[in-house]
């Protein structure tokens, strides 16, 4: 190897790690809320009678904003850099974090994490699109697989730092975190695949193209469907332990904070299995697969799983983390599937999107309770979602090999 190929190497992965960590701080701002809502809405001054409510409003404030910033950041992402999303998000969103830890009303609150949602929406899309282009094709998968690997520990640090300090201080290390590394940020390199584009004569990040052509809008709507079970599993299956655990009769209260730790600590290894199996199959869509079949196995062992322990359901939650670990494949495999002038669209908005699919997917949930129970509703939502996943999947091409410097016309 000469000295320009291994000075080349050493900073693309130098790139990996700087996107690693961004993605650590964005998933450590993400939670944090989750984890200090009681803790913080008692210091402000909110009845408990109100906690639940107000925290579905804090928290739709934050979806909102992932949804608007998905589509801000992508578009910003193809017409004017990758780099220049990494850094306006991050520092979007630390601030924002910073300011949290001065609310004193609710409504304060829910305005600065709708600010913070649209800031963290552009970090993992925008991450993922430039390591993609930046790495050999063969290669490309190990680098979106530390990114996720490393990147989902952010929950499990925010889950410890809100166990030692008290929640202003939590908001203030996610804020000063981001801002560290936006300092480490400086010098990092644009892609040369969006270098390459950016005196061609094709419209960059235009939302529209992805409607306009009808091949185009099913192979996006495609990408989306295949990350559905994530976040049904996070957002119901695990936030939800405590219900599901009285119906399976469990001994004591089930706690979904630690339900939550468990998950994604799982999540990490998932992530790294998943990429190491699609490393060796050179397939993302039989990663894929595999990971719909365990997600299956899992969900089925924890909802059948009467008399369910505390110590059980941790160990549950891991291995259904574990199952939805494709997160990064999921995110790698719609960067793939189009072309560099859309790319950072596409990529930004399919994570947010899938997101934001859990209002949807919470609302049929809610329905099949209403007509049978908490737990037949959760095994029909699995074998529901997961099979769209498939037939989803089925529909794309396998673009583990392919060749990324293209253009949508």
């Amino acid at each position: 190897m000469t000295k320009k190929n291994l000075s080349e190497t050493k900073n693309t992965w130098l790139l990996v790690l700087v996107a690693a960590l961004g993605y650590f701080v964005d998933i450590y701002d993400l939670v944090i809320f989750s984890i200090v809502r009681v803790q913080s809405f008692q210091d402000i001054g909110i009845p408990e009678s109100d906690m639940r409510m107000d925290g579905e409003y804090v928290l739709n404030m934050q979806m909102g904003g992932l949804l608007v910033g998905g589509m801000l950041w992508g578009v910003l992402g193809d017409r004017f850099g990758r780099i220049k999303v990494l850094f306006g998000s991050i520092l979007m969103y630390s601030l924002a974090n910073i300011a949290n830890g001065f609310v004193h009303d609710i409504h304060s609150y829910a305005v600065i994490r709708l600010v913070a949602g649209i800031g963290l929406a552009g970090e993992l899309g925008a991450g993922i699109t430039l390591v993609s282009e930046s790495m050999q094709k063969d290669k490309r998968g190990y680098g979106t697989m530390v990114v996720a690997s490393v990147g989902v520990l952010g929950a499990i640090a925010a889950y410890y730092v809100s166990e030692f300090f008290d929640w202003r201080s939590a908001y203030f290390a996610g804020g000063g975190m981001g801002l560290l590394l936006l300092i480490l940020r400086v010098g990092a390199f644009e892609s040369n695949l969006f270098n390459g584009v950016v005196s061609k004569q094709v419209e960059k990040g235009k939302l529209s193209m992805l409607f306009a052509d009808k091949e185009r809008f099913k192979r996006y709507v495609y990408c989306l469907l295949i990350g559905l079970p994530i976040w049904f599993v996070v957002g119901i299956l695990v936030t939800q332990a405590p219900e599901f655990g009285k119906a399976l009769g469990a001994p004591v209260t089930l706690s979904a904070g630690k339900g939550i730790l468990f998950t994604y600590l799982g999540l990490s290894f998932g992530d790294v299995f998943a990429g190491l199996f699609a490393q060796l199959t050179r397939s993302r869509r039989l990663a894929v697969f595999l990971f719909q079949v365990l997600i299956i196995a899992t969900s089925v062992w924890y909802l059948s799983s009467e008399g369910l322990t505390e110590q059980r359901f941790h160990w549950i939650a891991f291995f259904m983390g574990i199952a939805i670990g494709y997160w990064a494949t999921f995110v790698t495999i719609a960067s793939e599937q189009f072309g560099t002038n859309l790319r950072a669209t596409v990529t930004t908005t399919a994570p947010n999107f899938v997101r934001g699919a859990l209002i949807p997917s919470t609302l049929l949930f809610e329905f099949f309770v209403r007509h049978s129970n908490i737990v037949t509703a959760a095994y029909i939502m699995v074998f529901v979602l997961t099979g769209v996943a498939i037939f989803a999947l089925s529909q794309l091409k396998e673009s583990f090999d392919r060749d990324l410097d293209f253009v949508e016309r």
